[in-house]
Parts: C-alpha cells; structure tokens; sequence
C-alpha cells in the first residue's frame, strides 16, 4: 500500500507543469522560474554606484527596498543595450534578496510539463552551461511557422554567481 501511494505521488509531481516568465535577450529566448519573479515594471532612473560593473547600472529605491539593477545585456555583450519606454525591468527575489534585470522584452508565461524540458545540449549560448537548467521547444502561439525554443535558466544560480558581483 505504501509503495503504491509513494510512487503516484511521483508520477504526479513529474506531470505538474512549472510556469515560466519568457523574455528576450537579443535573438535569444529565456525562461526563468515564475516564482522568483516578484514583479514586472518600466526602466526608471537608477543612482548610480561608484566603482559598479558596468553591468550594475545602479540602485533603485523599490518601496523603501534598495535594489540593484542589473543590465543582463550588457553583461552578455549584446549589442547596444537602450533604454526607452519599452525597456523591461524583471524584479526577482532570489535567496531572499531583491534584485532587478534588464532585458529586452517580456514575452510571456508559459506552462512547461516536464516532459517538454530537455536536457542542456553542449552549446555556444551566451550563458555558461551551469546556469541553463533545460531547453523547451515551445509551439508559436502566432501564426509564425515552427518552434520557439526556450532556454530554461536557474536565475537564483546567475544572479547571485561570483561574477555578478551581488553576492556579499
């Protein structure tokens, strides 16, 4: 009786399907755990911090919440990164700190079985591969032909790396 219990709790842990916030990095696709996203919002001013990454465009004043803001396009090099009214903000909390990235736009939040994840192949993306936890191909919900493929990402793992220089 036991065993039988324990084993369709599995099988319906593996069914549930985890939500994921999509956004765009320059051609690239991401998708990151809903459930670190505390909020979405516009690009504001931020105070500059003396001495920063050039990444770490600075702090922001988040209803009395200091949060630092993190500009993932430039830490990836990807191209000129601008900020207008279309720039997104993704305010995450990750192991209880509240950080803020940059990206190019927000796309969506999508449901993923897990059946649909994939393993990381071996490949050249803009993130190290410790950091991508799967890749999902994901059927257009417009009328565009073919796939979109998303790169599943641990965002607590990158935003709190040695490289970002957030951690302390």
């Amino acid at each position: 009786m036991g065993m039988m219990m324990e084993t369709a709790f599995a099988e319906e842990v593996q069914v549930r399907a985890q939500e994921y916030l999509t956004f765009k990095l320059g051609s690239e696709e991401y998708g990151i755990d809903i459930l670190k996203v505390q909020e979405i919002r516009g690009y504001d001013t931020v105070t500059r911090i003396a001495n920063a990454p050039a990444f770490i465009k600075g702090v922001i004043n988040l209803r009395g919440v200091i949060v630092p803001i993190v500009d993932l396009r430039v830490k990836f090099n990807l191209g000129e990164a601008r900020y207008d009214s279309f720039t997104v903000v993704i305010i995450l909390n990750v192991a209880n700190r509240v950080v803020g990235a940059v990206v190019d736009s927000v796309s969506d939040v999508l449901q993923l079985p897990a059946s649909q994840v994939r393993p990381p192949p071996q490949f050249n993306s803009l993130l190290d591969a410790g950091y991508i936890t799967g890749i999902a191909s994901v059927a257009r919900s417009d009328a565009a032909q073919g796939e979109r493929m998303l790169i599943l990402i641990d965002i607590e793992r990158l935003m709190l790396s040695a490289d970002m220089a957030l951690a302390g």
